[in-house]
């Protein structure tokens, strides 16, 4: 029964990104050629929660599902991994035109080609996993 609430979520949170466009290779690729406020208003709407999101947890002290607190550690520092996964990230969110988040979502629409980007995201991280040891980080 508790995987039933996640499935739900996971619903209506594909829902949400279909009725705004946010899966649309179009609208990515306004995005990336800068035609387009569209995904970027998404993007700060997202930010937004998430940082008012975060602030109600650490002040309210909210507990997760099994009644433990909610701990949000401080990153550690370091610029020069985050802008390079980053581009990557960025570098391949333009090519294909999909972000991960909507993978699943495309895939469950029969857009039966975003198997090639699932199989590139599932390989790539394997793939860190394997050199991940040898990474600077």
């Amino acid at each position: 029964m508790k995987v039933l609430k996640y499935l739900l979520v996971g619903f209506v949170f594909g829902i949400v990104l279909t009725k705004s466009e946010a899966v649309s290779w179009y609208r990515i690729y306004e995005m990336f050629q800068f035609q387009s406020f569209h995904m970027y208003g998404i993007i700060m709407v997202a930010i937004g929660t998430g940082v008012i999101g975060i602030q109600i947890i650490k002040r309210k002290s909210i507990k997760d599902i099994k009644g433990r607190p909610i701990e949000i550690v401080d990153k550690e520092p370091g610029s020069i991994r985050y802008w390079v996964g980053g581009i990557l990230f960025g570098l391949g969110w333009a090519l294909v035109g999909a972000c991960p988040g909507p993978i699943y979502i495309l895939l469950g629409a029969g857009f039966w080609s975003i198997l090639i980007v699932l199989f590139g995201a599932l390989f790539g991280t394997y793939l860190y996993g394997v050199f991940k040891d040898k990474l600077p980080h």
